[in-house]
């Protein structure tokens, strides 16, 4: 990707104003300018993805929901494994970024691959509630308004034993739990002020909500940098969690 594109996307996620008035119109008023080069420069910024997708496809099943999936890069992180897959879903309120995922399922032969424009928080597959095997969250959590609704909406969807995969930015609580990283002062106030303006909201919560819903499987603490910013850590984590049976 040359210099130009990335100032191109850098434009657009920190100089162009974001319109509208519901959630659905401003991601399409952020993203429809950088849906095309949206892939490479992301890939150098969200980290942690693909150990997390690859995780999770190590044992196929028949429903996989990708929540917040975009343009569906993610989804090339199980590699061929995709075609084992009954269905997976890719659920996203992008217009721009779904149209990306669509030309590249057709161009990769993921027939299995249906891309829903939909809010994450309500949507449910055809199979209905308790039909997923798979549900995931890479970088979109961050950017779902209503987040805690997001998970629980996940949890209704995947049976019992049913697996969930999260990576996305974080900080850290003030005082966090026992076992868990204590981020700075500077990094509980910097970054998610800085984020805010691309409306990402990276959360002392979610990691701890995580915890709390689901018994945790995979759980990593660990920074990335951000491209042109020399000597950057933002952090993120890897979460993979079961639902536990309801009978428990």
């Amino acid at each position: 990707m040359s210099l130009l594109a990335d100032l191109r996307i850098l434009y657009n996620m920190a100089l162009r104003p974001v319109r509208g008035r519901t959630h659905q119109e401003r991601l399409d008023s952020f993203y429809s300018g950088q849906a095309q080069g949206y892939d490479d420069f992301r890939r150098r910024l969200l980290h942690g993805r693909e150990g997390l997708y690859r995780r999770l496809a190590a044992n196929p099943a028949d429903v996989w929901v990708d929540m917040g999936g975009g343009t569906g890069a993610n989804l090339e992180n199980i590699g061929k494994g995709i075609h084992a897959w009954k269905k997976v879903y890719l659920v996203d309120l992008s217009r721009s970024l779904l149209g990306v995922a669509r030309e590249r399922a057709k161009a990769r032969g993921w027939t299995n691959m249906q891309g829903v424009e939909a809010d994450v928080t309500t949507w449910v597959p055809a199979e209905g509630l308790g039909s997923a095997d798979v549900v995931t969250f890479s970088y979109s959590l961050t950017m779902i308004p209503d987040w805690f609704a997001a998970i629980d909406q996940a949890e209704r969807l995947l049976k019992p034993g049913g697996m969930i995969g999260v990576v996305d930015f974080y900080v850290s609580r003030k005082f966090p739990a026992a076992g868990m990283k204590r981020h700075g002062w500077f990094t509980r106030t910097f970054w998610p002020n800085w984020f805010a303006m691309d409306n990402v909201f990276p959360s002392a919560d979610h990691v701890p909500y995580l915890h709390n819903r689901f018994e945790r499987v995979h759980f990593a603490e660990r920074v990335g940098g951000i491209p042109y910013i020399p000597g950057s850590r933002m952090p993120y984590y890897q979460f993979i969690g079961r639902k536990r049976d309801t009978a428990e």
